[in-house]
């Protein structure tokens, strides 16, 4: 009988040890006895607790449904405050506790890993790129003002929403999104 991997109970506990603790704070062994798995198995599917990070940070982004900003079916405005929402209330249901992976990821340990850095740019690039499509459509419907370049105006809202995070967790309190949502949708984007 062949052997069953364990890799994918390494990448989830991998994903929640890193986001619960932190990349410092999250051991190999704390990972794999989260997943129940032994130490040896880690360096079968990894070369290194790095490698595990650029894996998590894919997976997380792959969470984020970001899929859904691409969503041509639902008005590209109304997908994006409910992205926001959405996220929003995932954090609210963690208690104000976690942020965002790759914001945490950033500001912890970018300046001391390129790998992880590059990893977490190329996730903030994407969803960027998301964002700014659906600005770009949101203007072509001529519900947003024209004047704002989509791809400086996706780049600030994400990098609002990163600082709203952390505030958040700051204050342990939903307050912060309040005018995270009132200036970007009510103000930056109003058509």
């Amino acid at each position: 009988m062949a052997r069953q991997s364990m890799r994918e109970e390494i990448v989830e506990a991998g994903l929640e040890q890193f986001h619960t603790h932190g990349y410092s704070a999250a051991g190999v062994k704390d990972i794999t006895d989260a997943a129940g798995v032994p130490k040896g198995s880690f360096y079968n599917h990894f070369t290194s607790k790095e490698a595990l990070a650029v894996v998590a940070i894919q997976r997380y982004g792959d969470g984020l449904r970001l899929r859904e900003l691409a969503d041509s079916g639902v008005d590209p405005l109304t997908r994006l405050r409910e992205h926001f929402e959405f996220l929003r209330d995932e954090n609210l249901h963690r208690g104000i506790t976690r942020g965002c992976l790759i914001g945490n990821f950033c500001t912890e340990i970018a300046d001391h890993s390129e790998v992880i850095r590059e990893a977490a740019q190329d996730s903030l690039h994407r969803w960027a790129a998301l964002i700014t499509a659906a600005l770009a459509e949101a203007q072509g419907a001529g519900t947003v003002r024209a004047d704002l370049n989509p791809e400086t105006t996706a780049r600030f809202v994400l990098n609002a929403w990163e600082g709203t995070l952390i505030a958040a967790r700051a204050d342990r309190s939903a307050d912060a999104f309040d005018p995270f949502f009132d200036l970007v949708f009510g103000t930056l984007l109003a058509g």
